[in-house]
C-alpha cells in the first residue's frame, strides 16, 4: 500500500465539466430506453497489472452525477490484474452518466502512474523527476499521477526554478562566470541548473560555478566520460541525465552516475485498462 494520501485533483467544477462535456444535453440512449430511475450497481476492476490513479476523481464523477461510489482502492498502490477499484450504485441514468468519463480518467491517470512507477523502479536508488512536458491542460492530474507511480516533480512551470538552456544564452554575450554571478545575486536561495549538451560544455559551466548540470540526451558511456573528466579537474556539480531515458536504460545512466533522471517519458505511458461491469439491483 501507498503511504502517500491522495485527494481529488481536480476541483468539482472541474468535473463537472468533463461530465457535461460527455453529457452536454442528456443521454439520449438512457433516456430513450426509459431507465430513468431504475437501480444498479457497478464494479471497476484493473484488467491488468498496475499503478492506480484517478480513482479519487471517479468516485467524486459518480457523486456529482448523483450516484453513491466507494474507493476501495486508493491512488499510489501496485495492483494486479483483475483488482477491485471502486463500486459505485444509484439510479441507472446517474451510473451511466458517470460512468465513461470516470473509465476513461483512470485509465489514462494510471497509465502514466505505471509508467512512472516502472521508470522508478529501472533507475532505483536515483530519483525519476518528471518534466513539465505534459499534454496541455493536464497539468493537475499528471503531476498526481507521476507522484502516485513515485516519482517527482523536475519543475511545475516557468516561475520557481532557474534552468538556463542554450536558447536563453544565445541572447548572452558575456563570460559563463558573468551569467552565473548574475543569477547567484539576483536569486540567492535558487540552485542554478544549466542545461549542457556536449562534456566542454558541462566542464565550461561547472567550472563558472553552475550547480546542477542538466546532461541532455547524454548516452551513458558520455555521460561516464563528461563525469570523469570533472572529477579529474574536483568540479562535482549534480549530474541530471535528461533526453533519452527509458526503462530498458535507466539503469545504465545510473551507474553511469547521474544523480537523477529528468523525464517526461511517463506522461506518453499508454493508458491502462479498466474492466467496468454493471448489475441491476431489484
Amino acid at each position: 500500500m501507498t503511504d502517500r494520501m491522495y485527494s481529488c485533483a481536480l476541483s468539482d467544477e472541474e468535473l463537472s465539466h468533463l461530465l457535461s462535456d460527455d453529457v452536454p444535453a442528456g443521454d439520449l440512449t438512457t433516456e430513450s430506453l426509459g431507465l430513468r430511475g431504475r437501480s444498479g450497481r457497478l464494479e471497476f476492476h484493473a484488467r491488468g497489472a498496475m499503478t492506480v490513479c484517478g480513482v479519487e476523481e471517479a468516485v467524486r464523477l459518480f457523486a456529482l452525477a448523483g450516484a453513491n461510489a466507494c474507493l476501495v482502492i486508493p491512488s499510489g498502490v501496485a495492483v494486479a490484474g483483475d483488482a477491485l477499484l471502486l463500486t459505485a450504485e444509484g439510479p441507472a441514468e446517474a451510473l451511466h452518466r458517470a460512468w465513461k468519463t470516470a473509465q476513461t480518467l483512470m485509465e489514462w491517470a494510471s497509465g502514466i502512474a505505471s509508467g512512472a512507477a516502472a521508470l522508478v523502479q529501472a533507475a532505483a536508488p536515483v530519483p525519476v523527476a518528471c518534466t513539465r512536458k505534459n499534454a496541455p491542460g493536464t497539468k493537475v492530474l499528471s503531476i498526481k499521477a507521476i507522484q502516485a507511480g513515485g516519482a517527482i516533480i523536475h519543475r511545475l512551470g516557468l516561475s520557481e526554478t532557474l534552468l538556463v538552456f542554450a536558447e536563453h544564452r544565445l541572447f548572452l554575450d558575456e563570460p559563463p562566470s558573468v551569467t552565473i554571478a548574475r543569477l547567484r545575486t539576483r536569486q540567492p536561495e535558487k540552485k542554478i541548473v544549466i542545461e549542457v549538451g556536449s562534456a566542454d560544455e558541462a566542464l565550461t559551466w561547472a567550472h563558472a560555478g553552475g550547480d546542477v548540470l542538466q546532461l541532455e540526451k547524454f548516452t551513458p558511456a558520455a555521460l561516464t566520460a563528461c563525469r570523469a573528466r570533472l572529477e579529474a579537474e574536483e568540479l562535482r556539480p549534480v549530474l541530471v541525465a535528461a533526453g533519452g531515458v527509458r526503462v530498458e536504460n535507466a539503469a545504465d545512466y545510473v551507474a553511469a552516475g547521474a544523480a537523477m533522471i529528468a523525464t517526461s517519458a511517463p506522461y506518453h505511458a499508454a493508458p491502462r485498462d479498466v474492466r467496468v461491469q454493471f448489475f441491476g439491483v431489484a
